[in-house]
């Protein structure tokens, strides 16, 4: 299968789940247990988009400057810092911690 084919495979799949989705009685959207899984799978996607960037370099795993920065980072937010805050501190951990040689 050449990368082309898998490209529009994938956009024929997501079309066709779209369309089921509007497909779908409004009760089964509105339903709790839909909602509490689109929750769940959201925060699951993005903890695992994380993860890989900041542990992964090409495919090896890396421990390097940005693990540090990733905990800093869930620190400030576990402690309900502002935004802004969490990406300056996170950003500044990372940039000291090269800087110094720890990590490259």
């Amino acid at each position: 299968m050449s990368l082309w084919t898998a490209v529009l495979a994938a956009s024929v799949l997501c079309l066709a789940l779209k369309a089921i989705g509007y497909l779908l009685p409004q009760r089964w959207v509105d339903a709790p247990r839909p909602a509490r899984i689109a929750d769940l799978l959201t925060v699951a996607l993005l903890s695992a988009l994380v993860v890989v960037q900041a542990l992964a370099t090409g495919p090896a795993i890396v421990v390097d400057a940005r693990v540090p920065a990733v905990i800093v980072a869930a620190l400030l937010l576990w402690m309900r810092a502002p935004f802004l805050v969490v990406v300056a501190a996170a950003a500044v951990t990372a940039a000291l911690l090269r800087a110094l040689g720890w990590a490259t």
